[in-house]
């Protein structure tokens, strides 16, 4: 199984269990990020690059994941990607740098 697939499949199988508990905070908040990536104003590339430079001044891996599919699903080019990738570094300083590892490994992996 690829990175790929077993993040993808860990998210499936864990959001199900959350949403089957049938918390109604917890449904909105899921409902509420389904709807701020929706296109609007900004189309749905856009936002998606927006999040995924978002998570990583946040170093959050599984975010940086999740929007690294969803801008490869839009057709986001590698040479967007590395372009939001140094916004990033820039805002969130070294720090950031070990995620930026992994999110090339996962892009990398996505692209294959």
């Amino acid at each position: 199984m690829t990175i790929v697939e077993e993040f993808n499949d860990y998210r499936a199988k864990m959001n199900g269990k959350i949403l089957e508990e049938n918390n109604t905070v917890l449904k909105r908040l899921f409902n509420l990020d389904t709807n701020a990536f929706a296109p609007g104003a900004l189309d749905g590339k856009v936002k998606e690059l927006i999040g995924l430079s978002s998570s990583m001044v946040l170093r959050c891996d599984d975010c940086i994941k999740y929007h690294l599919g969803k801008c490869h699903e839009l057709g986001v080019t590698t040479k967007e990607v590395f372009e939001v990738f140094s916004i990033a570094n820039l805002i969130g300083g070294t720090i950031v740098i070990p995620h930026l590892r992994r999110a090339v490994e996962f892009w990398e992996e996505l692209n294959k």
